[in-house]
């Protein structure tokens, strides 16, 4: 079997990603493997009149990096504390493309994600960033749909 060693994941704050990384804890504690919590930033896009093309708000997108990576340093202290080597990384693009794009850069050995279980008509909306993660993925995926059963998390 393959050491694992750093374990990617993939986070935008719904509790099932943070069921995921509670998860994701427990794992690393066995592989005394190292967790890159990444966060995704989708641009934000808008039309700045009807005979324009689209444009991108950059300070929107500065802010929202900002907030999300106070938040995750949160969640590093209040989840992973010092017991796991972590780091952070926040993109800005398409989740699942980024996502991939950090696992293959940074030589990652697994990824666990959640999954939002959406289904029918929510699916065909919204899509599954997992599902697409999942098919373009460089290492093994880990899906997580709640409630998880077997290995468990302390909360």
């Amino acid at each position: 079997m393959t050491d694992i060693k750093k374990i990617l994941v993939p986070i935008d704050f719904s509790d099932y990603s943070i069921s995921a990384l509670k998860y994701a804890i427990n794992f690393a504690k066995k592989f005394n493997a190292e967790i890159l919590l990444t966060y995704v930033v989708e641009p934000f896009i808008y039309a700045a009149d009807f005979t324009m093309s689209q444009a991108a708000i950059p300070d929107v997108d500065t802010d929202t990096r900002e907030r999300a990576y106070n938040e995750l340093k949160r969640l590093i202290a209040a989840e992973i504390h010092e017991e796991l080597p972590s780091e952070i990384i926040i993109r800005t693009g398409k989740p699942f493309f980024e996502i991939n794009e950090v696992a293959s850069e940074k030589n990652v050995d697994l990824i666990i994600i959640a999954t939002h279980g959406h289904t029918g008509v929510e699916h065909l909306l919204f899509g599954s960033t997992a599902e697409k993660v999942v098919r373009k993925a460089p290492c093994p995926v880990l899906t997580l749909r709640e409630p998880i059963k077997g290995f468990k998390y302390k909360n």
